[in-house]
């Protein structure tokens, strides 16, 4: 079996529009389950996959599952400026610290694949309306921490100035609404939670009347455009204490948790005791999920698809085990499924009795 992240993703299976573009509903997005059809470490054990559509989820859940949704709205992270000599660049905010600086990334204007690799200490960049950035030191190859002098709340200014973080892979351009979530509610992520892109009112509302609970958690994401295997920065997050007794309840009444999103399992795994039960609690996190340090709480994933080297492997790995991960999005790249946050969908489930 080769490596989660050694894969080569076709450029034409890159969605490069919002379904409602290509004509779908939100919930009409394509849904691969996968699981195994035995436990724990059983030789005879392999992968089972489902297609359905993303609106059939329910048909996958039982009563009394647990499924935890992020709150974290989109902001208009995107921000056109220009370098000392007039230079055009584009900044993208990436996390805003709690001493008032903001982690920033500086991207040549366009549909550029990566970063500016010439900035140093002490540039500043003019922002529109007269705001301003100074960098003040690099956190990694992309990432410089920044002082932003602005007229107001930087978030204040983002949402007058800014527009969504978007990439080459994209067709034209969309508005902050095609990046929120039914679940939205929070101010803060540069980038969609984009596990959640899919639902409808109307499947969490026949989720619901079906008895899976559903539960809230606030993750404030960073841009996703790291280096290939670099590891996850902290984030910011929240995990109330209602949810905290709701999940432990649920594993303790035998039902499972089903997280949407690599966001959510970061936040529920911070606060989740080596036997699953978890805490409420908030601030940043540092944890980073791997062979190392195996998902406690987690017992399923609903995830997009990610690109090779992307660190989101090694969390799906972590819940599900690297086979199935592998398995999977060879299964996906089989059956054409799309990728990134306005593609398809995956229900990945850990193997019963692999954790408890």
């Amino acid at each position: 079996m080769t490596a989660v992240a050694d894969f080569d993703l076709p450029h034409d299976l890159e969605a490069g529009q919002p379904p409602e573009a290509r004509g779908l509903a939100r919930d009409g997005v394509r849904l691969l389950v996968a699981d195994t059809t035995s436990p724990g470490n059983d030789p005879s054990r392999r992968a089972r996959f489902r297609h359905a559509r993303f609106r059939d989820l329910g048909q996958f859940l039982d009563p009394g599952d647990v499924l935890v949704v992020n709150t974290s709205a989109t902001i208009a992270a995107a921000v056109d400026g220009r370098r000392p000599g007039g230079t055009p660049v584009t900044v993208h905010f990436s996390t805003s610290l709690d001493d008032g600086c903001w982690l920033v990334e500086l991207r040549p204007p366009g549909r550029a694949t990566g970063p500016v690799t010439d900035a140093s200490a002490g540039e500043r960049v003019a922002l529109p309306a007269g705001a301003a950035l100074t960098l003040q030191a690099a956190v990694s190859r992309r990432l410089w921490r920044a002082q932003v002098a602005a007229e107001g709340d930087v978030r204040e200014f983002l949402a007058a100035s800014g527009r969504p973080i978007s990439y080459a892979y994209l067709a034209g351009s969309w508005p902050l609404t095609a990046y929120q979530t039914v679940f939205a509610r929070d101010p803060g992520s540069a980038e969609m939670p984009s596990a959640g892109r899919p639902f409808s009112t109307e499947l969490v509302t026949q989720l619901a009347v079906s008895g899976v609970v559903i539960a809230p958690v606030t993750l404030h994401t960073g841009v996703s455009s790291l280096e290939a295997g670099e590891a996850p920065l902290p984030e910011w997050f929240r995990v109330p204490g209602p949810t905290a007794e709701l999940v432990s309840r649920g594993r303790a009444a035998g039902h499972r948790v089903i997280a949407i999103g690599t966001t959510v399992t970061r936040a529920l795994e911070t606060r989740a005791a080596p036997d699953g039960t978890v805490t409420a609690g908030q601030g940043w996190t540092d944890l980073v999920l791997g062979p190392g340090r195996p998902a406690r709480a987690v017992d399923g994933i609903v995830t997009g698809w990610h690109a090779p080297g992307a660190s989101h492997l090694s969390l799906l790995a972590a819940v599900a085990g690297p086979d199935l991960v592998s398995d999977a999005y060879a299964e996906a790249i089989r059956h054409r499924y799309l990728w990134h946050e306005f593609g398809d969908s995956c229900l990945l489930l850990r193997s019963p009795g692999s954790h408890r």
